[in-house]
């Protein structure tokens, strides 16, 4: 009744082709972005913004980047904490050894890092596929982890192996309150997805679509597939890079090279897979999944009262957490996007049955 397309007429390509075509999108997401801007700062916690949203909202950004890599282009990776690493380690070098530069621009600078890392290691994709390109990524986070705590350079000679970013600041405007630093990767996460967005509606993601279907059809319509994987590569490491570098400065503080282990790798793939692949909604989905879902069990125990142990409860949360996995991959293997568009699919014919 309320979600329907009727009146809606198009005119123009651009009509037709912008990222909500259908006039009720448009006003959800009109409030989502007001609510999150406004309303989110002004009622939410410290606790809820530090523990919460700002973990969600950069590895919502991180699992943007993957999903670029596995879901659009269909390379399978398995070094994603690596390419984070880097980007959390490059931006705060540039800022121990050029402490003028501006805290946005380590961000981009450790972006870039992460890139030419990323399209180093991509380079065994125009030759293998499948579990081969999986295991030659996780070669990358072998050898960052290797790098970071056997380099003395990265960690500018740090006895202990971990580092620590001094208090921030952008534009004038300190950094140290849970609420600045929530809007600051808010706004970033948009910038980013929003590009991603359009890059995967422009030809380059035809490309990488293409390439993910069948690169040996796509090579004989004239898509390079070099091309196409390297650039994959490169945007969805650029991307991870950044959210990297948000992880270490404005979620941890400081860190060190266990932070983006291979654990960190394994948890981004869950989110995409969770999500959706090819979905950059499904990104956000996964992420709220893994980050939300444990706190809830961990705190279900306590609703009704149960006296369980800390290892008790942490042992359960782990078994329910996995069933709950599976059971998402088992009842819609194209993850919780698609049960988003199907609810959708629904609302525009309901309440006919057709």
């Amino acid at each position: 009744m309320f979600y329907r397309e009727n009146g809606q007429f198009k005119t123009s390509y651009r009509d037709d082709q912008q990222i909500f075509p259908i006039r009720q999108d448009r006003i959800f997401m009109a409030l989502l972005l007001a609510a999150a801007f406004i309303a989110v700062p002004l009622l939410a916690s410290d606790y809820l913004l530090r523990a919460l949203l700002i973990p969600f909202l950069i590895l919502s950004l991180a699992a943007v980047g993957l999903n670029i890599l596995v879901g659009y282009c269909g390379q399978i990776s398995l070094g994603t904490g690596a390419f984070m690493a880097v980007g959390a380690y490059a931006a705060w070098n540039f800022g121990v050894r050029i402490p003028e530069l501006p805290l946005l621009v380590q961000f981009l600078l450790g972006g870039a890092c992460a890139t030419v890392v990323g399209v180093i290691f991509g380079i065994p994709s125009l030759r293998i596929r499948g579990l081969y390109l999986a295991v030659a990524t996780l070669a990358a986070q072998f050898f960052v982890d290797w790098a970071f705590l056997r380099i003395p350079f990265f960690t500018n000679y740090s006895p202990s192996g971990s580092v620590a970013v001094p208090p921030l600041s952008m534009f004038g405007i300190s950094l140290q309150g849970a609420t600045a630093r929530y809007l600051l990767v808010l706004s970033i996460v948009v910038v980013f997805t929003l590009v991603a967005k359009n890059l995967v509606r422009g030809a380059i993601g035809r490309q990488w679509m293409a390439i993910r279907d069948m690169d040996v059809a796509a090579a004989v319509i004239g898509i390079r597939p070099m091309y196409a994987k390297l650039t994959a590569f490169a945007v969805s490491s650029f991307i991870v890079g950044v959210a990297g570098a948000l992880w270490g400065f404005l979620h941890l503080g400081s860190w060190e090279p266990l932070a983006f282990d291979l654990g960190r790798s394994f948890q981004l793939l869950f989110m995409v897979i969770i999500g959706g692949l090819g979905s950059l909604l499904g990104s956000f989905f996964g992420a709220a999944f893994i980050v939300l879902v444990p706190v809830f069990l961990t705190n279900v125990p306590h609703w009704f009262g149960l006296p369980l142990s800390v290892d008790t409860a942490a042992h359960i949360e782990h078994m329910v957490f996995g069933a709950l996995i599976v059971f998402f991959l088992i009842a819609e293997p194209h993850g919780l996007a698609r049960l988003w568009s199907i609810g959708k699919e629904k609302l525009r014919i309901w309440p006919f049955p057709h």
